[in-house]
């Protein structure tokens, strides 16, 4: 099988999933089969293509062109194989979860959910792997509308308001600033296709450069950079798989996926380094991780800490891309893949806690954790690797970030790192100290439980195990970070 057909079948894989999986609506059972069969398939496909990119090849295919140099294609490069490992592995254990999420919880509308989840990762998987700035853009459009149902799911008015945010936000956007500087773009180079150390090269002067990025960033609505990050706490009305896709595996993955990409491939971090027109970015990015942190710190709500959490973490991998030294690309490039396995794991916890003993609030969980043990000890790793202690991921791609801000001289990202990282632990540890070491609120014996589903409880145990051991093999994220290093240029 040729790479170029790897390609097209892991874009048509999740496609014909959906439709057996919609096709199965009466039976349950076949139904999940589908599911796993699709999930596991497709991250094999992406897997295969692993060697290839890390010998410097770059395997590629034109599905069609719309006129000429304007075609949707599809390459992959370093980041792009990246973001589909990430995206098409966790997609597996996120199914496993949402079997016992869903019968758990009594959810209606399984199969529709099923469907769109696969529709997700389809878009996902294409914007991994998106050739030029075109066929991102359609991908990026797909994932917002076929994730709308998902984001309203329970049909309450509700879910009805959060999903019109959702969809006027990022449909907004980027219609409004992303669309426009992807044309602005092809009027000045004569080129969508992206390229190492960017498309412009003397094609635009400083100021039309800053123009160019700030559209491209707030353009970008997903990657939740203020004050565009309303969308993503306004989701949180969804089922807690659904923030789980959203978090972790492909909505907000994708948002800063974008961006690094963008930065590296269509402006060249050589190219833009040291212009005073873009030493904006990480002034606002240091801005929403303090801000969002605080926000969290704030929040009773469980998933709204940490939707709150999600936003400020984002910013990591955009502050750490605008430092523009390659240290820091390299930590945005981990950063993707760590943040994806703690958040996923902490929003597992959080809907297993839901399922057994149906707590929203931070203030609830007194002695959860004696109830709950298996659950509470992943979701106290997830906690380790977003503040950044090792041996958790977290501390990795941190590590690098904050050396890089070190190497350029950027004393004061460095401190909004610090700040960030004191604020991480005060939001996340009381809530391991509370369900571990402090008994059980008086009236908290009401319901006596324990463990979710056993799906719910070997997907959190397996995500936050992979969170462990991404600490101590990381050689593959590096290698491909590295490789979109040395390709910046």
């Amino acid at each position: 099988m040729t790479p170029a057909t790897t390609i097209l079948l892991a874009l048509a894989v999740p496609l014909a999933g959906a439709v057996l999986i919609a096709a199965a609506h009466r039976a349950p059972n076949v139904r999940e089969t589908i599911t796993m069969i699709t999930a596991g398939l497709l991250f094999l496909l992406v897997v295969s293509l692993t060697p290839l990119v890390l010998a410097g090849e770059r395997p590629a295919v034109t599905l069609f062109e719309i006129m000429p140099g304007l075609a949707l294609r599809f390459e992959v490069e370093p980041l792009g194989m990246l973001f589909g490992l990430i995206a098409s592995g966790l997609w597996i254990v996120n199914s496993l979860y949402s079997i016992g999420y869903m019968r758990g919880n009594d959810e209606q509308h399984q199969t529709r959910f099923y469907v769109c989840f696969a529709g997700a990762l389809a878009s996902a998987i294409g914007i991994a792997f998106a050739g030029n700035l075109l066929t991102l853009f359609v991908c990026y459009e797909a994932l917002t509308l076929i994730t709308y149902p998902l984001v309203t799911h329970a049909g309450t008015d509700e879910a009805r308001r959060s999903g019109r945010v959702y969809l006027g936000l990022l449909v907004g956007t980027s219609m409004v600033f992303l669309l426009v500087a992807i044309i602005w773009t092809w009027h000045l180079t004569g080129t969508i296709d992206f390229k190492p150390g960017g498309m412009f090269h003397g094609k635009a002067g400083n100021a039309t450069l800053g123009a160019l990025l700030a559209l491209y960033v707030f353009g970008i609505g997903k990657a939740a950079l203020m004050p565009f990050h309303r969308w993503l706490p306004a989701a949180m009305v969804a089922p807690v798989p659904v923030s789980a896709l959203l978090h972790a595996v492909a909505v907000v993955k994708a948002g800063v996926f974008s961006v690094v990409k963008v930065v590296v491939y269509v402006f060249g971090v050589t190219e833009i380094a040291g212009l005073a027109s873009v030493q904006w970015l990480p002034f606002v990015a240091g801005v929403t991780i303090i801000a969002a942190s605080i926000v969290a710190l704030r929040s009773d709500n469980l998933k709204r800490r940490l939707a709150y959490s999600t936003v400020s973490q984002l910013s990591y991998v955009i502050l750490a891309v605008a430092l523009l030294t390659p240290l820091s690309v390299i930590g945005a490039a981990l950063h993707i893949v760590t943040h994806a396995l703690g958040k996923i794991t902490l929003f597992f916890a959080a809907g297993a806690i839901y399922t057994a003993a149906h707590k929203t609030e931070v203030s609830q969980l007194a002695g959860i954790g004696r109830r709950m043990p298996w659950t509470m000890s992943a979701f106290a790793v997830g906690a380790l690797s977003l503040i950044g202690v090792p041996p958790a991921a977290g501390f990795v791609s941190k590590w690098f970030i904050m050396s890089g801000a070190a190497e350029g001289g950027h004393f004061v990202a460095l401190a909004v790192l610090i700040a960030s990282t004191l604020l991480n632990a005060a939001y996340f540890l009381p809530i391991v100290h509370a369900a571990f070491f402090r008994k059980p609120d008086e009236d908290d014996g009401a319901r006596v439980h324990g463990e979710a589903p056993w799906p719910m409880v070997v997907a959190v145990i397996l995500t936050a195990g992979a969170t462990v051991a991404m600490f101590f093999f990381s050689e593959l994220p590096l290698q491909l970070g590295r490789q979109l290093v040395a390709t910046r240029l």
